[in-house]
């Protein structure tokens, strides 16, 4: 009996002692996670007790993939609270942990508790790049209501300046405190800053003297955000995002925080202004990354795509209410949301065209494929599926300024509703009527009852990718054939090519930037130029003219990492073997790797594919200064040098081997 009693009271004892449960979220709801390449983290169960905050978590990685969680986790709920990680069951922190077979992992957290009036929260494993997160973690059942694009607007209010859209040089400077390239284990620091007006773009590469001091000049084209990273870093500390207008210059400092993190500051101009936007952690991507991942019919995709819009804008209105974002913060940030929902959208409908559209390859080596599912198939081609995308403002020149527009033009512009006509006629009054056709796909496209900016940038790039054929016509016609007064000079390919182009451009931006690129093009009158002096990627290819003596180099860029390049090398070989005995030209390949020795696949490729080939390896540090040079940033991407080892125009380099005989017979000549 007294046995009986005393475990009574023991019991009774460790129940008094227990936490005290206040609420449980089964099967709680997160609006994405971020950096789990391949992969997914998802909150199973969250139990919210007063001694600690409890979730249980569910991570999918590839089987037979290392990962790991730090120590140094939290969650934050939606006032910017921060709740530390205690500790871990499941997994050991700070060690790496191999995916078993199945790929799935279970494993519980404890943070310091949250209040029982939280709603929604995100889990951080830490304050670097690349942390796993768990955005908007939240009950199901909870409504969320998300603000609409106009309501944020309206009480964001901001006028666009007029010079919004203007050409001049940014300089990016700084320096970074206690700088050692050892320690940091980076030298340099690269950015990709594309521009909508120009057909080319490249890469920018700035080097980091010893003591730590940077500088970059470039030109741009309108405002822009964007980043500098670095490839590899030994610190928490990779990137320094920016914010410039054209004309200015930039002043920042990277140094470590009150917590010991580095972090930017910025001492002057528009970096300054929206500070709070650029280091807010948005974190966009994560939460369009079920839309732009999204594996199911174009039908439930919309419904997928209205989703995740509700969650950018809940996002964006919790973020700036922490951050106390100002009207341009907010307006910045509202356009870059629009524009990468746009691109998320029109990245899974271009996933979902491969699924449908398989490709193989026969035992005789010839590709086929076949449309999996020919109803849907053709619904990709209905501008009544791409609803989605009403939801963008495509007229607001601010979309400029996010670095990913680019990209959001690019899939507009190649959607498979815009690419579906064809010329039945020739002739100005047929060109016109196909040209005016196109504007009205992209209109009804996007959703919109006029030719908005962005349709009308992709108008622009469509004159860009047909001028230089349009000159060549010219430049082959036979003399007899040209007018003979200047007053007929409209009469050549460009002169009734260009005006039809030139008259859909009323937005005023728009049509500076297309006379500016006529004036630009039309000044070209040597069919090469100088490589620039001073440059190490200059010389490296002034060597390989010196290597091959009044030959033409005909430089392939690829990488290992390129499905495109290795395809037109191999299915090129042949070819490549029968040009061989000629003694004019010289095909040199090109590529970058970790090391300049090359991989051990790397040399494996080489030695299959490229035997009796000119092939350079180059570090990816030394390639990323050739795309600087040659302002490119796709590859494959093909130069000609000349024997006299200048840059071949524009117009007259081959866009891969399809047209390679072509190239030899008309263009060639006029290089010697």
């Amino acid at each position: 009996m007294k046995k009986t009693i005393i475990i009574a009271l023991l019991a009774l004892i460790a129940v008094a002692g227990q936490a005290k449960v206040y609420k449980t979220i089964r099967s709680p709801k997160s609006m994405g996670c971020m950096n789990v390449y391949a992969g997914e983290l998802k909150a199973r169960e969250v139990v919210f007790a007063d001694t600690a905050t409890t979730v249980y978590f569910t991570i999918e990685y590839g089987p037979g993939r290392n990962f790991r969680f730090v120590k140094d986790g939290y969650l934050i709920d939606e006032d910017g609270n921060r709740y530390s990680l205690r500790s871990a069951e499941g997994i050991t922190l700070d060690k790496w942990i191999t995916s078993p077979e199945n790929g799935l992992t279970d494993f519980t957290m404890h943070f310091d508790p949250m209040p029982k009036k939280v709603k929604m929260f995100d889990f951080v494993e830490g304050d670097f790049s690349d942390a796993f997160m768990l955005l908007g973690i939240h009950d199901g059942k909870m409504k969320v209501k998300a603000p609409t694009i106009q309501e944020l607007s309206k009480a964001n209010p901001y006028i666009v300046p007029s010079d919004w859209i203007k050409t001049d040089d940014i300089t990016i400077r700084g320096r970074i405190e206690g700088y050692d390239a050892e320690t940091f284990g980076f030298t340099s620091m690269e950015s990709y800053c594309y521009n909508v007006f120009l057909k080319e773009g490249g890469v920018r590469v700035f080097d980091i003297a010893p003591d730590g001091t940077f500088e970059k000049t470039f030109r741009i084209g309108y405002p822009v955000m964007n980043s500098f990273f670095a490839q590899k870093s030994k610190v928490d500390f990779d990137e320094i995002p920016f914010y410039a207008r054209p004309g200015e210059t930039i002043d920042i400092t990277i140094k470590k925080n009150d917590e010991g993190k580095y972090e930017c500051f910025y001492n002057n101009g528009s970096s300054k202004d929206v500070e709070r936007w650029l280091k807010s952690n948005l974190n966009e991507s994560g939460l369009l990354s079920p839309l732009g991942r999204f594996n199911g019919t174009i039908s439930d995709a919309k419904l997928k795509a209205e989703e995740v819009w509700k969650n950018l804008m809940y996002r964006l209105k919790m973020v700036s209410k922490r951050n106390l974002f100002t009207p341009l913060e907010m307006q910045l940030a509202l356009a870059a949301i629009q524009s990468k929902f746009a691109c998320a959208y029109m990245d899974y409908v271009m996933h979902r065209e491969n699924e449908l559209d398989k490709w193989e390859k026969d035992e005789q080596g010839n590709w086929t494929h076949e449309i999996k599912d020919s109803v849907e198939w053709k619904e990709l081609f209905d501008v009544k599926n791409y609803t989605p995308l009403h939801r963008v403002d495509f007229d607001n020149p601010l979309m400029l300024a996010e670095d990913g527009y680019y990209f959001t033009v690019n899939r507009i512009e190649y959607a498979r509703p815009a690419t579906q006509f064809f010329i039945s006629d020739v002739g100005e009054d047929a060109e016109k009527n196909e040209l005016s056709r196109k504007c009205a796909i992209l209109r009804d496209l996007m959703g919109d009852d006029k030719d908005n900016l962005t349709a009308q940038i992709c108008v622009y790039n469509d004159m860009m990718g047909r001028f230089d054929s349009w000159r060549r016509a010219d430049e082959s016609a036979d003399d007899s054939e040209k007018a003979e007064d200047e007053s007929q000079e409209n009469l050549t390919t460009v002169g009734m090519k260009f005006p039809l182009y030139l008259e859909r451009f009323t937005n005023p931006w728009v049509y500076q930037k297309a006379e500016e690129f006529y004036a630009q093009k039309m000044a070209q009158k040597d069919v090469s130029s100088p490589l620039p002096s001073n440059n190490p990627a200059a010389d490296l290819i002034r060597s390989l003219s010196a290597k091959y003596p009044g030959r033409t180099l005909i430089i392939d860029f690829w990488g290992m990492g390129c499905g495109p390049c290795r395809s037109a090398i191999e299915s090129s070989k042949n070819k490549r073997a029968e040009l061989a005995g000629r003694d004019d030209i010289k095909f040199v390949y090109i590529a970058g790797e970790s090391t300049p020795e090359g991989s051990d696949a790397y040399k494996k490729y080489v030695s299959e594919w490229l035997d009796g080939e000119e092939t350079v390896c180059v570090s990816n540090m030394e390639f990323r200064n050739i795309e600087e040079m040659f302002q490119f940033s796709g590859i494959p991407h093909y130069e000609i040098i000349t024997p006299d080892c200048r840059r071949a125009r524009e117009d007259y380099r081959p866009h891969g081997f399809y047209n390679i005989d072509f190239w030899l017979e008309k263009i060639l000549p006029k290089l010697k």
